[in-house]
């Protein structure tokens, strides 16, 4: 079973890095993000934090939902409408395996542009994380949360068609809402209201605290990414689909 899931993971990171585009928003778009803006105002103050390292834990966060969310989302509904995860079914190789090798590549992915996020921060005077571990440990709870929030978007969206447009509608607005590039107490009260109850409010809040403060992290970010998780995870369970839409 080793064998098999270290084959089917090389499979999965070949595969990734062949499509230009996902290779393009996913992974570089973040970090374009981070010179462009970061060279602006870098080094202005954002909620009392310097702007490069604000942007740079903010950035980090949004490659999370870019990556886990929405790249996997789009990329399981495109397999299913093609008929590739029938297909897969349809094989000796466990389902599990098969699933499993797709979320972890998408961690490999997104370990790798958080080590380069990292790196041009520090070229643009963020600063080095004042907890490693404890940053690690946040960017892999919210990716495992993203996932199964992006598995379970999966289900939902019927058609290959639609599934880049309803994501994008969903993904896009929450990363300005819950503050990747300013602070949310900016924001009107309605939007304030939807960025308390954003799962990426929490992953961002976590990503600061642990990048610029270190110590322990907050239960209630823990806490509140872990509830959506279960219902990702839950939702997924119910609605997720190995066969095209049609059939």
């Amino acid at each position: 079973m080793t064998a098999l899931f270290a084959r089917e993971l090389r499979a999965q990171q070949r595969l990734y890095w062949r499509s230009r585009e996902a290779a393009f928003f996913t992974f570089l778009m973040p970090l374009i993000f981070l010179l462009l803006l970061g060279s602006v105002y870098g080094d202005d103050d954002i909620d009392g934090i310097k702007g490069s390292t604000y942007l740079l834990a903010g950035l980090i966060g949004y490659g999370v939902v870019a990556t886990a969310f929405a790249g996997l989302a789009i990329s399981i509904v495109l397999r299913r409408e093609s008929g590739v995860l029938k297909r897969v079914r349809g094989t000796p190789l466990p389902t599990w395996i098969y699933l499993t090798a797709v979320i972890v590549s998408t961690l490999v992915v997104l370990a790798l542009e958080t080590v380069v996020l990292i790196a041009i921060g520090q070229a643009l005077g963020a600063g080095r994380p004042a907890s490693p571990f404890g940053l690690a440990i946040a960017v892999l709870v919210g990716a495992v949360v993203f996932a199964a929030l992006g598995l379970a978007l999966s289900g939902i969206v019927r058609s290959d068609e639609g599934s880049s447009a309803v994501v994008n509608a969903i993904y896009l607005p929450l990363v300005f809402i819950s503050g990747v590039f300013f602070s949310v107490n900016a924001l009107p009260a309605f939007l304030q209201a939807i960025a308390d109850v954003s799962p990426l409010t929490y992953l961002l809040d976590l990503v600061r605290d642990l990048y610029i403060d270190g110590g322990n992290p907050s239960l209630t970010d823990l806490a509140v990414l872990a509830a959506w998780g279960v219902a990702g995870v839950l939702v997924a369970l119910r609605v997720f689909r190995w066969e095209p839409s049609e059939v």
